[in-house]
């Protein structure tokens, strides 16, 4: 069972789509096993997307995740890391095919509307940075073995 982070960006929350999207995650069979709304201060932002630092999107993107309220989250499945993120679709939504959430709800790279972990990695070290391991429930779904069978 893999676990990741995902992020329902400003632009999500602020053009009230946080509970669609987070429909179509629960819809696909996913666990949410934390979630959380927060408005992030330039530090958290410069932990989280520290990787991108001295890219010219670094600035942009860290006024962005600062400029209004975000809901993080961490989604819990098989292969849930690319599961994720083939739902996300590519990071520009001119770019993401209908059916995928960029591609449903997005026309800007940079107002992207979530954010999810690239690798298992990733997903760990961002994980740490948002939710204490306390703030992780571990609970069964009543109908998980509807949707992904024993194996």
């Amino acid at each position: 069972m893999d676990r990741t982070l995902v992020i329902l960006k400003p632009d999500c929350v602020q053009r009230r789509l946080a509970g669609r999207v987070l429909a179509r995650f629960e819809d696909k069979g996913l666990r949410i096993s934390a979630l959380k709304m927060l408005k992030m201060d330039r530090a958290l932002a410069e932990r989280l997307y520290a990787v991108h630092k001295g890219r010219d999107f670094y600035e942009p993107l860290l006024a962005f995740m600062t400029s209004s309220p975000s809901i993080a989250l961490v989604i819990e499945g098989p292969s849930a890391i690319q599961v994720v993120r083939g739902m996300l679709g590519p990071t520009a939504g001119t770019e993401a095919a209908p059916g995928t959430i960029r591609g449903d709800f997005g026309l800007s790279s940079r107002l992207n509307l979530v954010h999810a972990s690239d690798s298992s990695e990733s997903a760990a070290r961002e994980i740490d940075i948002l939710f204490q391991p306390a703030e992780l429930l571990n609970y069964e779904l009543a109908n998980g073995r509807w949707v992904v069978p024993p194996a």
